[in-house]
């Protein structure tokens, strides 16, 4: 009876160890396969291309001559470009403009383009784009997330993370964006930034947002100063009353003085709330000079514009990466015809 139990036993451990054998024998015939579907790819991608390099070849040159006939007859291009940082939520108005910009050079509306920036039709006509865009940096959200939690009850803070803060984030939110011109002559960006920035800064509302934040500003400034002064006069006291104490006492001579501890710590209090006070009229000194203006310039247009050059503007370059994927498609789509026509018979 043992006997038989024991065979059992073994029997059942062989048949696992069959079953564990076939499954790792499974999985490694599973990556193999899978290196060689990736092995087979790639040399079937060699010899197709092997053998239409020509054909690729050709389609490729013809692009590269139609590219440069296109290169000599196109204008050259210049770019400009202005960073600025808008304040009061006004970055949303001045995306609105440059679309606004973009637009009437898309309908080709010279006259609106010329009363707008007050130039002639000619200098006018030669604008080909307006872009804007943000200035990317992950600080951007890590602040403004840090002043999120800062304004709201810990609550809030525990139902909404980071991560969604971050998903919610968008081009409006960061501080510093990047206006782009394009234009065909070199010398027409100038003026541009004064009317570009002016179409944001005349809107009413932000105006008011802008003289009620500064007021408040001024206002705040004005205390922080009066309390430094208030506390400077009760150092000064409490000075006068620690000398006083300490001429007392070389007068009387030794003696234990409890009230003196009481004193010292009265003006070091006094010294941490001198260092908060001049910590936050440092930031409101800050926000003073980023806060004084509508939209702050923090760099304006160069007068004469670069020129618009590099690989991926080049038409030579991309109408042959054009043609020679017109011409690869093209190839196998007659190899794929060539199949179906030789599956159905």
């Amino acid at each position: 009876m043992s006997t038989n139990q024991n065979n059992d036993e073994e029997v059942d451990l062989g048949s696992l160890f069959i079953i564990i054998g076939k499954g790792f024998s499974k999985l490694f015939n599973f990556i193999g396969n899978i290196f060689k579907g990736i092995f087979h790819f790639f040399i079937t991608l060699l010899i197709f291309l092997k053998k239409n390099i020509i054909k690729i070849g050709i389609a490729a040159l013809i692009g590269v001559v139609i590219g440069m006939v296109l290169e000599i007859k196109a204008p050259d291009k210049f770019g400009s470009e202005m960073l600025v940082k808008p304040n009061f939520k006004s970055a949303r108005q001045l995306y609105n403009t440059i679309s606004y910009y973009n637009d009437l050079v898309k309908q080709k509306d010279t006259l609106g383009l010329a009363e707008t920036f007050k130039l002639d039709k000619l200098t006018a006509a030669s604008f080909k784009k307006f872009t804007i865009e943000p200035i990317k940096t992950e600080n951007d959200i890590i602040d403004s997330y840090n002043d999120f939690v800062s304004s709201v009850d810990t609550t809030t803070v525990k139902s909404y993370t980071f991560e969604e803060f971050k998903n919610s984030f968008t081009d409006f939110d960061y501080n510093i964006h990047k206006i782009n011109v394009i234009a065909e002559k070199n010398n027409v960006f100038k003026n541009l930034d004064e009317i570009i920035i002016s179409s944001v800064v005349k809107n009413n509302y932000f105006n008011r947002v802008k003289e009620l934040t500064n007021e408040n500003l001024n206002r705040t400034d004005s205390l922080l100063r009066q309390n430094l002064g208030q506390i400077d006069s009760l150092r000064k006291v409490y000075m006068q009353v620690m000398i006083e104490e300490a001429q007392k006492q070389a007068g009387v001579g030794t003696n234990i003085d409890l009230g003196g501890t009481k004193t010292t710590t009265k003006e070091l209090e006094l010294f941490e709330t001198n260092r908060k006070i001049n910590t936050d009229l440092s930031d409101v000194v800050i926000d003073k000079s980023e806060k004084y203006e509508v939209v702050n310039i923090i760099s304006n247009f160069q007068p004469i514009g670069y020129q618009i050059k590099g690989v991926t503007k080049n038409y030579a370059f991309l109408l042959a990466i054009l043609g020679a994927g017109i011409m690869v498609l093209f190839l196998l789509f007659l190899q794929l015809s060539k199949y179906l026509k030789n599956y159905n018979s």
